[in-house]
Formats: structure tokens, sequence, C-alpha cells
């Protein structure tokens, strides 16, 4: 199935890949999870696998542990969270995830925060959106709001994870074991 997305078909991905979703709240449950929910259809629309979808309270250790169970599993090429980006008390994504990477893609928080610019004008400011690779394992933090999954999704992942992307994409380092040799 293809899909329809700034007036040009996508098709599905040549080489589809195994994707975590964690979604980070303290009030969300399944029922209630529309992130979640939105880079579940995302994922699988592209042609990729959603191999696990949880969600974790705000606390550094329980995502911590979720996080890093997912990057030793060889079978996940890539998380996706939502939530706990923002500055209020309890937000804790970041500091939960870059102590367990082995590289930091700056580009994307600063790509996502311009992108979202247009959207939210200054608001982007208290997003601390994230990415990165841990053993072998792509790994992107995103803003708890459906509208920021989308855009993260559709103007930046989306494109990262198709092998048929130019001038390059994360999908043959991924599938190929060379992504983060430390």
């Amino acid at each position: 199935m293809s899909q329809q997305t700034d007036n040009k078909e996508i098709l599905p991905v040549e080489v589809p890949l195994n994707i975590a979703v964690l979604t980070v709240s303290d009030t969300r449950t399944f029922e209630t999870d529309k992130s979640g929910d939105t880079l579940k259809t995302c994922i699988t629309e592209a042609g990729h696998k959603v191999v696990d979808h949880q969600i974790a309270p705000d606390d550094v250790y329980q995502l911590r542990a979720v996080i890093s169970n997912w990057i030793a599993d060889k079978e996940i090429n890539c998380i996706i969270t939502t939530g706990g980006t923002g500055f209020s008390g309890r937000d804790s994504t970041p500091e939960a995830i870059i102590p367990l990477l082995d590289k930091v893609i700056d580009g994307f928080g600063e790509l996502f925060r311009m992108l979202s610019y247009e959207e939210i004008k200054t608001s982007t400011i208290q997003s601390r959106a994230i990415g990165g690779l841990a053993n072998n394992t792509l790994v992107f933090s995103l803003p708890g709001s459906t509208g920021a999954c989308r855009t993260g999704w559709y103007k930046v992942i989306r494109d990262q994870l198709d092998s048929r992307h130019r001038p390059c994409n994360y999908v043959s380092l991924l599938t190929h074991g060379k992504a983060t040799h430390v």
C-alpha cells in the first residue's frame, strides 16, 4: 500500500526495519496514547515493523531499563520515544537516553526544532528532542504531542529510515552493523 504526502506518492520501504516505540508518561494508558498510536501508524504505513510498544513513567531509571533492553536486542534497529522532552520537573527522557548513546546525532534535534518552529513558533525551544546511536540501534526522542510525532516522522525520521533516500540514510549502516564502532 502506498501513501500520499506533500503531493507525491510514497511507496513502502525496500528494507523494512524493526522499530520499538516508547511512550513516556505518568498518565497515559494504551487506550489514551494518541502519540504512540500515531507513531505506530506512521511506522507500519512506511513498511517497517513495530516490534514492541510500551508506556513507561517519567523516571530516568525506568526509562533507561526499557531502552537499555531494546538497545541490547539485536533484532531492534530503531527506538522512537515520545514524551518527557520538555522542562517540567518530571521530564527526564534526555537525561535517561544520553548516557546510553555511543554517538549523538546533533542535527536531529536542531532540524526538528527548526521545522517545529514553522508550526509552533518559539515554543519549540522548550523541546529537547534528541537522536543518537547505541549498539548499532538508532534512538530518536520526540516530544509527546501527536503534532510533534508527525513532524518528527514525516519531516526527518522517515527519509533516514528509507534505503532509497539520497544522498544518504541510516539503513545500510544499521543493516550492515557499521553504525557505531566505538
